[in-house]
């Protein structure tokens, strides 16, 4: 099939499934939009007859050679397929929130004997309690630092805990009840986590009226140091709420979804609204402009598609296609109801109004920094004489120690912004020792060759280093033919001069040097451009560091393993496949290191004596 027009219907079910629109990506073909449909003959049939005249649709139609269907036996079948070939293809002309982030959640395991707090990123159905989600894991640290001067719960784990032989400094400072050592009682320990569990739920008058009781209960039994803590929790909890902006009287659980669309572009802001208080809100860049049905169902598939909070109800601005199959996916994953709401009136239709202003305010926002963004990238390509805006620049860096453990990094930065989701690391493979020219020529040989297979190479190359670094890379490049694809760049660092007591007198400026250019360019000192190029070698050097330290510690650990008698490799990996790291071999009692296949009685006597004889010593 040359074109969707070719598409034979006659073929196609009229049954619910999903459909794989494909094109060809170089010499391969490549998944270009993923969609689901309730009758995929009717669907398609828009397409083939061209009775979606949208623009953007026809651009699509285009470019597609092959269409392929999967028939299901349920719309929410097709729904959740839908998400996983969305997962596993990317096509470019689905939805991609690029921005998108893992968010941060409170977790209780009431089960456990004394409950502490968990921060966590991934929220399973396991009987514990969450609570969330936050934006800002560094936020919600210093509210949970705020949390413990409130309420004494352990901070540490309990394992851990009960190992220590005596209470910890958050003990001493009153941050901490030791329930470890017995200075507080289950039962006592139990009313101290329901109060906190009323806390985060929003219940703030009810945690109120337990505290003022329990101090005049105190203060009537002349127990007056009690009652004295106990006051000063309770002005505490006054001084945190009043920072807490209530929005909704019903004191519920919601997100409110609001759209913003211009020239374009669409603009997703989605409120997070807890025990009826404003707790946060994100905002997300769409850039394909799918109906706006479609595109809201598409945005609710992939953001709670993943392990997030999903509150009992969401407010949408519009129904979306397939509300009811929705409704039922959305169930499934939370485990209880989940409704979706399309308020007309009233504090929900406000909180709608607030989102949708929202939305339109960070789409401005979002606009004034992208221009402020492309001003910067065109003063590059001019300072450094570049073919092309370098929209995708690449920095690389190699790390190692003595030339153990080598390892190189590739950042990305996508339109000045870092784009994290595509930063890489690689494990040196062909050099031996610290041979930093032939690794740097390693890296970027297996990166660009799979760039030019995959269709995906940057504008721009920026190698840490100096001309003989950059001799290296333009060596790679040359044999690639890419030298009128991408730009090279390479940033030494700057030179200090000392005077004879080895004080610095003197800085130079950061230098950049360009293929077939002698003198290096030096860009003006404080310059946004030169900032942003920094940064980006900056990233590159950490990543790099921080990869390597990782390697290291996790084999100098794994060699420690070896240090005890009856131990070898064999029986190293028996014992790290069994347990699942060297930490949790630490921790392993007796009875669980004896399961190790393999492993026999003295050997399993042995490692455990060996991480554990101090403690019973």
């Amino acid at each position: 099939m040359d074109s969707i027009q070719d598409l034979d219907l006659t073929t196609i079910a009229t049954a619910s499934g999903v459909y794989l629109m494909y094109g060809i990506s170089g010499s391969d073909e490549r998944v270009l939009y993923v969609g689901k449909a309730r009758n995929l003959r009717a669907r398609l049939r828009n397409y083939v007859r061209g009775e979606d005249s949208r623009a953007h649709v026809q651009f699509l139609l285009c470019k597609v050679v092959r269409v392929e269907t999967i028939v299901t036996d349920t719309e929410k079948e097709a729904l959740i397929l839908e998400n996983t070939l969305i997962k596993k293809y990317k096509p470019r002309y689905n939805i991609n929130l690029r921005d998108d982030k893992t968010y941060v959640s409170l977790r209780i395991d009431t089960q456990e004997e004394f409950p502490g707090i968990q921060i966590v990123r991934r929220v399973r159905r396991d009987g514990a309690l969450y609570f969330g989600p936050y934006a800002s894991a560094g936020a919600l640290k210093e509210t949970l630092k705020e949390l413990y001067r409130i309420f004494p719960l352990r901070h540490h784990r309990w394992s851990q805990c009960k190992r220590r032989e005596r209470p910890c400094l958050f003990y001493q400072i009153g941050q901490c009840s030791a329930p470890c050592h017995g200075k507080i009682s289950r039962d006592g320990y139990r009313q101290l986590i329901n109060t906190v569990i009323a806390f985060l739920s929003g219940r703030h008058d009810e945690v109120l009226n337990l505290l003022r009781q329990r101090m005049s209960e105190a203060a009537s039994e002349m127990r007056f140091e009690e009652a004295a803590r106990l006051r000063d929790q309770i002005r505490a909890v006054e001084q945190t709420i009043e920072h807490q902006k209530v929005v909704s009287s019903d004191g519920a659980d919601l997100d409110v979804v609001g759209l913003h669309r211009e020239g374009g572009e669409v603009e997703v802001c989605l409120l997070f609204v807890r025990g009826g208080r404003l707790v946060g809100r994100r905002s997300y860049a769409v850039r394909w402009s799918l109906d706006e049905d479609e595109l809201l169902a598409g945005f609710l598939q992939q953001y709670y598609g993943k392990d997030t909070l999903i509150p009992p109800t969401i407010l949408l601005p519009l129904t979306p296609s397939s509300d009811e199959t929705l409704q039922q996916w959305l169930s499934d994953r939370r485990g209880k109801k989940v409704t979706l709401q399309v308020p007309q009136r009233g504090a929900r239709a406000e909180l709608l109004a607030l989102a949708i202003k929202n939305a339109a305010e960070s789409y401005r926002e979002r606009g004034d920094r992208r221009e402020a963004r492309s001003a910067v990238l065109e003063d590059i390509r001019n300072a450094l004489g570049l073919q092309r805006l370098p929209r995708r620049m690449e920095c690389y860096d190699i790390s190692h120690v003595q030339g153990e453990h080598s390892v190189g990094s590739m950042v990305v930065a996508t339109d000045g912004e870092p784009d994290k989701a595509a930063y890489r690391h690689f494990r040196i493979k062909t050099v031996e020792g610290s041979d930093d020219y032939a690794s740097l020529h390693e890296v970027l040989s297996r990166r660009l060759s799979r760039g030019m297979a995959e269709g995906d190479l940057p504008d721009m190359v920026l190698i840490d280093g100096g001309k003989g670094q950059l001799a290296m890379v333009e060596d790679v490049i040359d044999q690639l033919g890419l030298a009128s694809r991408l730009d090279l760049v390479s940033i030494a660092k700057s030179r200090v001069k000392r005077n004879v007591r080895g004080q610095a007198v003197e800085r130079s400026e950061e230098r950049f040097f360009r293929p077939g250019r002698k003198n290096p360019v030096v860009l003006r000192q404080g310059s946004p451009a030169l900032f942003m190029l920094e940064r980006l070698r900056d990233e590159a050097h950490r990543f790099a560091i921080t990869h390597h330290r990782k390697i290291r510690n996790k084999a100098g650990l794994e060699s420690e393993l070896e240090k005890i008698p009856g131990i070898g490799p064999g029986r190293r990996k028996a014992l790290l496949k069994h347990c699942g790291s060297v930490n949790k071999i630490k921790q392993a009692a007796l009875d669980e290191l004896r399961q190790v296949p393999s492993l026999p009685e003295a050997a399993a006597t042995a490692v455990y004596e060996y991480f554990h004889g101090d403690d019973e010593g």
